[in-house]
């Protein structure tokens, strides 16, 4: 079983936790959260499932995916981390939104590592 396979089904399944933790902590304002973390975690976890069964284009679909993440999760940490400076009650919000940028992170370098 490919580790990179492993690691993006673990992946897609930490960004739905995500996605439903950072939506109980705010369901009045937090359904995008729940709503990208579902979309992208489904997506993530598809294309390990599907590393997994050979398609070689998951890979790709992989790089693609977690780099929007990346720019996403950079942006969306940024003004959260604004916010809480600002005084609003973002703590929570901000730190779930780092940890899931730094998941992506990690999951670039898994790709980039077995690539080479």
């Amino acid at each position: 079983m490919s580790f990179t396979a492993r690691w993006f089904l673990g992946f897609g399944i930490f960004l739905i936790f995500c996605g439903v933790a950072g939506y109980l902590s705010n369901p009045a304002g937090a359904k995008t959260a729940l709503i990208s973390g579902g979309t992208f975690g489904g997506l993530s976890a598809l294309w390990g499932v599907l590393m997994l069964k050979g398609f070689a284009w998951a890979k790709l679909a992989a790089w693609v995916s977690t780099l929007l993440l990346v720019a996403a999760f950079t942006w969306r940490s940024v003004v959260g981390w604004m916010a809480y400076a600002a005084g609003e009650p973002k703590l929570f919000a901000a730190s779930l939104i780092t940890l899931m940028l730094a998941a992506s992170l990690v999951s670039l370098a898994v790709l980039a590592r077995r690539a080479a």
